[in-house]
């Protein structure tokens, strides 16, 4: 079997679709290691890669205007059971433009890998960039996952960022985002993730409103048990008027688990509003009352109940 229908089965374990990777008509980039598998561009989308010792250099710029019809589908994976990838990438996503990202980072037989992303984001303009992100790690917690994006929101501009890891072992996780957002943008950062065994979470959301009436919001929810940690920061400064921002953690904690939570608010003009709340305890007892009701084991309806915290 090839490498690349390797890493096409590998994307579909982790959910994605690969039809969409083979499509003349959707734009994709399909990275294994530090081999480029795949790229297509499309008419006022492009997309360029090139490889690194240790991973890919990928661009993609999206022309002013441009509304692109379906989404761009992203796959990134180690499939060997250890090495090191780092993906250095760059997103300009022109004025007025319209654009939705889905990206699938698989790594299934991983018992000692690091998986590195160093990301420099620019919404221009009145556009909208939308990036989906889901793990899937396989059983063994040996993934290391990095990542790390700068982004710029310009007036008007909207940016929605969500990312998700709930099937298989996080590893460790250290997520680090943050968030300029000017005049009249918006921002939303949102991590799900969900830990076990000796797993590590570390969540870090930083969104700095700059602009009069720009809005952001930093959410997070996080499950761990067994011996797991989880710690989260989240930040969201009002620095104009009008400004609205708000921070929204909740973490469920089982077993001998342990989670930090360290909401921060910071205003610095007298017209910015900017709120937080913190959750941090075991599943709702009505909610697991109410499923075991219904014929659950306690340990299934726990589950049930916090897969639908994290969407699934």
């Amino acid at each position: 079997m090839s490498d690349f229908e390797q890493i096409l089965r590998a994307y579909e374990e982790s959910g994605g679709n690969p039809q969409f990777l083979k499509s003349p008509k959707v734009a994709s980039l399909v990275v294994s290691g530090n081999q480029v598998l795949g790229a297509n561009s499309i008419p006022g989308l492009t997309m360029t890669a090139e490889q690194l010792p240790d991973g890919v250099k990928a661009r993609v710029i999206v022309e002013p205007g441009t509304r692109v019809g379906l989404p761009v589908h992203l796959c990134f994976g180690v499939l060997p059971a250890e090495g090191v990838q780092r993906i250095v990438s760059e997103f300009e996503i022109g004025a007025g433009a319209n654009v939705e990202f889905i990206a699938h980072c698989t790594f299934p037989n991983a018992t000692h890998v690091q998986h590195i992303m160093e990301g420099t984001i620019h919404v221009g303009e009145g556009a909208t960039m939308r990036y989906k992100e889901t793990h899937y790690h396989g059983q063994t917690g040996g993934v290391e996952v990095l990542p790390k994006a700068r982004v710029a929101v310009d007036k008007g501009g909207r940016y929605f960022s969500a990312f998700g890891l709930s099937r298989g072992r996080a590893g460790k996780v250290d997520f680090d985002y943050e968030v300029d957002v000017a005049e009249d943008g918006v921002a939303e950062l949102d991590a799900k993730v969900m830990g076990y065994g000796d797993d590590e979470i570390i969540v870090r959301e930083t969104i700095r409103l700059n602009g009069e009436r720009a809005r952001g919001l930093a959410k997070s929810r996080i499950a761990v048990r067994d011996r797991a940690r989880s710690e989260v920061f989240g930040t969201t400064e009002g620095n104009a008027p009008f400004a609205r921002g708000h921070v929204d953690c909740v973490e469920i904690v089982r077993d001998q688990a342990i989670a930090r939570a360290t909401p921060l608010v910071r205003v610095t003009n007298d017209r910015a509003q900017v709120t937080h709340e913190a959750a941090i305890g075991t599943v709702d007892k009505k909610q697991l009352e109410t499923l075991m009701a219904r014929g659950l084991d306690e340990e299934l309806a726990v589950d049930v109940i916090i897969r639908g915290m994290l969407g699934e």
